[in-house]
C-alpha cells in the first residue's frame, strides 16, 4: 500500500474493498489508516461509516480469528487470547469469541500436537523429550495443567 496521504474518501474506498477481502479490526485499520496521515476524527468518522454499512465488525473479527487460529493453525486459547489483547480489543469481546471454542476440541488437538511432534523430537531421557514437548505445547498457547495431563505428568 502507499504511504502517502490519501483524502478521506479514498481512505474509506481503500479500506472498504480490504474489509470486503477479508476479516479486519478497527486497530488494524487505524494502523493503517494513520500511514496515509489521516486525523484521528477522519479516522473515527471513516471507521464508523465501515461499520455502519457491515464492512468491520470487531466482534465478527475476534469470532472469525478464533475460529481461524483454532482449527487450521491449532493454537491454545492462551495464545489466541494474548494476539487479539494485542489488537486492543475488549476481554469481554475475547473471552465471548474463546467460549465457541469446546474444551474437547482443545484437548484433541493438544493431543495430536503432541503426538505429531513427540515423532520428530530427539532426546536422551524421557524427562528432555517431555521438556521439549512442554515447551512446544506451551508455545502454540496451550495451558500448563492441560500439557501435563496429556503427557501423563501430575
Amino acid at each position: 500500500m502507499n504511504t502517502r496521504k490519501l483524502t478521506p474518501e479514498q481512505a474509506l474506498h481503500r479500506l472498504a474493498a480490504l474489509c470486503s477481502r477479508g476479516e479486519r479490526c478497527s486497530y488494524d485499520l487505524r494502523r493503517k489508516m494513520q500511514t496515509w496521515e489521516l486525523s484521528d476524527s477522519e479516522q473515527k468518522q471513516i471507521l464508523r461509516r465501515l461499520q455502519q454499512e457491515g464492512f468491520q465488525d470487531d466482534r465478527r473479527y475476534c469470532r472469525a480469528y478464533v475460529r481461524d487460529k483454532s482449527q487450521y493453525s491449532r493454537w491454545g486459547t492462551m495464545k489466541i487470547s494474548y494476539e487479539l489483547r494485542k489488537k486492543q480489543l475488549p476481554d469481554e469481546m475475547i473471552q465471548e469469541a474463546l467460549s465457541a471454542i469446546s474444551t474437547t476440541t482443545q484437548r484433541d488437538q493438544l493431543k495430536q500436537l503432541i503426538a505429531q511432534k513427540r515423532k520428530s523430537v530427539k532426546g536422551q531421557t524421557e524427562y528432555e523429550i517431555n521438556q521439549k514437548l512442554i515447551r512446544f505445547a506451551a508455545g502454540r498457547g496451550y495451558a500448563l495443567d492441560d500439557i501435563l495431563r496429556e503427557l501423563h505428568i501430575n
